[in-house]
């Protein structure tokens, strides 16, 4: 028995050998909403590099929109990034109305405000639930998706959808607000404010969920910064940029609130800045529900094929994800001569490659769930 022992020793000692070998994750839901494949380079259970594989979920959105509309391409914007439908439309529309000189009115910015600001929560929740059953605990994802529930449910009377909301349109929207939307939101903010602190008892504090994100997978300033990353992602790691605040649009620059920001850029700091950013939301939100402007809810008729002049226009505006940017090239006619959009997963996905060497393969699914990715919305 000695000698087996002695035998077993020598193989696992100092002078036992590894060897590298790659292994697919996925293509498939890995943590992510959307086909993903990560070729992972191990050593054991040792992440030493990862490289993400792309195309999977790719439509051609871009060409697409070289043969539609203005106003028909707002439509494929809320199929890029589906849980920030509302903001994507919105970026479109900004990037119209400047480029043709088209005016709105307070109640518009008002309502294209509110709409996304609850969406966002609702982004947050949906993230939430999906990060907690990632570390293994299911229970997060059935309180996430049930209040969730309530803010598609506020937001399918007025525009009808519950998921890929073609609602933001050039000149407006496309519905004005539901007569129950001010009461339901008011009764939403009041229903919410204490589950929001029952997820903070069930995961924030959980001490088996604090150990798989502190210290884990660290995205330093500079290399957020020189990756392009924004939202969520880039103020974890202690940069105070949001679009909302440095370059106000809507009526934000007419409503208090804070921009959360890390201060390590490590998971626990992803996930405090979202936590946070609910709160401010619902900040923004309770600062304009009760005096929401009369007006017109439309300034542009529906089948108007609005004509942009020549030119290169480009208007951003900030996600639940981050830096959502499209840019119009004009010649002049009723469709884009070249249409891109600057989609923030596609940025904040490469993070996974500065933060994951070194860890271990379990602590991969909680860096990718940290990041929040949306697949589709780099698949364009």
């Amino acid at each position: 028995m000695s000698a087996i022992v002695t035998t077993l020793e020598q193989r696992i000692g100092r002078g036992a050998t590894t060897q590298e070998f790659f292994v697919n994750m996925g293509p498939q839901h890995p943590s992510t909403h959307g086909v993903l494949r990560l070729v992972l380079k191990l050593e054991g259970e040792t992440v030493k590099d990862v490289i993400p594989v792309l195309g999977y979920v790719h439509r051609g959105v871009e060409k697409m929109g070289e043969h539609l509309s203005y106003r028909q391409f707002v439509h494929l914007t809320d199929r890029l990034d589906y849980l920030s439908a509302l903001a994507n439309n919105w970026a479109v529309a900004k990037a119209v109305e400047k480029a043709a000189g088209i005016e709105t009115n307070e109640r518009i910015e008002t309502i294209r405000t509110l709409v996304a600001e609850l969406q966002r929560i609702a982004s947050h929740q949906l993230w939430w639930g999906v990060f907690g059953m990632d570390l293994g605990a299911f229970t997060p994802f059935l309180y996430g998706f049930r209040d969730r529930e309530r803010i598609t449910d506020i937001l399918e009377e007025t525009i009808g959808a519950r998921l890929t909301m073609n609602y933001i349109q050039p000149g407006g929207v496309m519905f004005d607000l539901h007569p129950d939307f001010q009461r339901k939101v008011k009764e939403f903010i009041a229903y919410f404010r204490p589950k929001l602190e029952e997820y903070e008892t069930l995961l924030s504090r959980n001490i088996i969920a604090q150990e798989r994100m502190r210290g884990v997978g660290v995205l330093e300033a500079a290399q957020a910064v020189a990756l392009g990353a924004t939202g969520p992602v880039l103020r974890a790691s202690g940069v105070a940029h949001d679009l909302r605040k440095s370059e106000p649009y809507g009526v934000y620059g007419k409503v208090e609130f804070d921009v959360p920001v890390g201060a390590r850029g490590d998971c626990w700091d992803r996930y405090w800045v979202r936590i946070e950013e609910i709160r401010q939301s619902l900040r923004i939100i309770e600062q304009l529900i009760e005096n929401i402007p009369e007006g017109k809810h439309l300034l542009v008729k529906p089948a108007v094929r609005t004509k942009v002049p020549e030119g290169i226009t480009y208007s951003q505006v900030e996600t639940a994800r981050g830096v959502f940017g499209v840019l119009l090239v004009s010649d002049g006619k009723d469709v884009p001569y070249r249409i891109h959009v600057r989609t923030p997963n596609f940025n904040n996905l490469w993070a996974i490659t500065r933060i994951a060497p070194g860890w271990r393969v379990a602590d991969l699914v909680t860096m990718i769930s940290s990041l929040d990715i949306v697949v589709p919305d780099i698949d364009r």
